[in-house]
């Protein structure tokens, strides 16, 4: 049966190059952006590589602050003092690492200045990340510990101010203050783990961080597996009632809570920060809603295109009913045969969406973007080129079907 619908879709497609090449180019474009789309949020909410652990980590962001009847309210990044105090002891984490948010510093080299983006981190970050060390190595406890001034950079950073030369071992002066680069990690975007160059939390020109309960850190927690992830999430709930203020009469309650990367992005762009559900839901199906509607209008002119190609194809529909060919077996004939066609389409689609990653890759737009469409995103796109084919195909394919075979006979449509 398939043999036969193959050398039919065959016949059908090379009768009128034209139409299918247009029905083609439209289904190509169409699945091309989709899936760099999806390769795109793969990527930003269940990344692999350097933050690969996603499935067993929580990142804690933000701290809401708020006066005793609620009338005024203060978002902020956390303060060290709250991650030292409250995060730390938790009984859910495996292990807890603190690190800033970017910071933009000059690095001055001679009569050179290099604007680069700084993280300070303590020791437990470079053990709940993958980086990969391509040079020398990561800051241990005890450098952080002993306030050493050691840095890492990123392997386009290190080409960029030590040009020929290995960067580790050479010394920079980051902002005022002379760092030793120890290690040079490979290049990466993502969420946590995205800057140029990182030294220990100890390192910073002030003490102040250490009493701040606001401020500019988030918070890493690592569970010893993914089971762990709904008590890890419901102890930091029940720690946030707890927090004390420096100023119990200016903030008295606070919200603070232990997001995935999907719950990270829901949260700050459906503004739930007070909310124990991020709206991860509603955002997937915002994304679905938004993905089917763009393939609408597609498959709304594929539609008209195959309507067109199926009349011609009339004379064919009456002879076949007239020897008993139901309604169903005609259907499930054209929709095979537009499914064939969006699955050339979805290949091609494919290749063309692998070209348009490189470069986004190589062009700079998003720096050190590194995206690769892997199964998951191979298998997103096949069901959408499936559902674009029966979006497209089963309208026309039912209209014509249920012509009377003398109508179809006449060509009538």
């Amino acid at each position: 049966m398939l043999k036969n619908y193959l050398l039919i879709a065959w016949k059908v497609y090379t009768r009128r190059k034209l139409f299918t090449a247009i029905n083609l180019l439209c289904i190509t474009i169409t699945l091309m952006v989709l899936l760099v789309v999806t390769a795109l949020l793969q990527n930003a909410f269940y990344p692999t590589g350097v933050e690969g652990k996603s499935d067993r980590f929580l990142q804690v962001t933000t701290l809401v602050s708020l006066n005793k009847d609620g009338s005024s309210s203060r978002t902020s990044p956390l303060g060290y003092k709250v991650i030292e105090q409250y995060l730390r002891p938790m009984k859910s984490a495996q292990l807890v690492a603190a690190v800033t948010g970017i910071k933009t510093v000059s690095v001055y080299q001679d009569d050179r200045v290099t604007e680069l983006q700084l993280r300070r981190a303590d020791a437990g970050y470079w053990k709940i990340l993958d980086f990969k060390v391509l040079d020398g190595r990561v800051p241990s406890a005890e450098d952080v510990a002993l306030g050493r001034f050691v840095a890492v950079l990123n392997e386009t950073s290190a080409r960029k101010l030590f040009p020929g030369s290995k960067a580790v071992g050479q010394k920079l002066n980051v902002g005022g203050q002379k760092f030793e680069i120890i290690g040079v990690v490979e290049d990466v975007m993502q969420l946590n783990s995205y800057a140029d160059i990182w030294a220990p939390i100890s390192t910073d020109p002030s003490t102040e961080y250490r009493d701040q309960m606001s401020g500019e850190f988030s918070a890493l927690l690592l569970a010893k597996s993914p089971a762990d992830i709904p008590r890890m999430q419901a102890e930091v709930a029940q720690i946030a009632p707890q927090i004390k203020f420096d100023d119990p009469k200016e903030w008295n309650q606070a919200f603070m809570w232990a997001d995935t990367k999907l719950d990270f992005f829901a949260r700050g762009l459906l503004d739930n920060e007070r909310a124990p559900n991020s709206g991860a839901a509603v955002l997937l199906t915002a994304i679905a809603v938004l993905m089917l509607m763009f393939m609408l209008l597609p498959a709304l002119n594929l539609v008209n295109l195959n309507t067109g190609r199926i009349m011609e194809r009339s004379t064919e529909i009456g002879v076949r009913k007239a020897f008993g060919a139901s309604s169903g077996t005609l259907v499930l004939q054209f929709v095979a045969e537009n499914v064939i066609l969006c699955l050339v389409g979805g290949l091609l689609g494919l290749i063309l969406a692998k070209g348009v990653l490189i470069w986004l890759e190589n062009s700079g737009l998003i720096p050190y973007l590194k995206v690769d469409i892997n199964f998951s995103v191979f298998f997103c796109g096949l069901i959408i080129t499936v559902v674009f084919g029966l979006l497209s195909g089963v309208i026309p394919a039912w209209k014509m079907s249920r012509l009377h075979p003398v109508q179809a006979l006449k060509g009538a449509a």
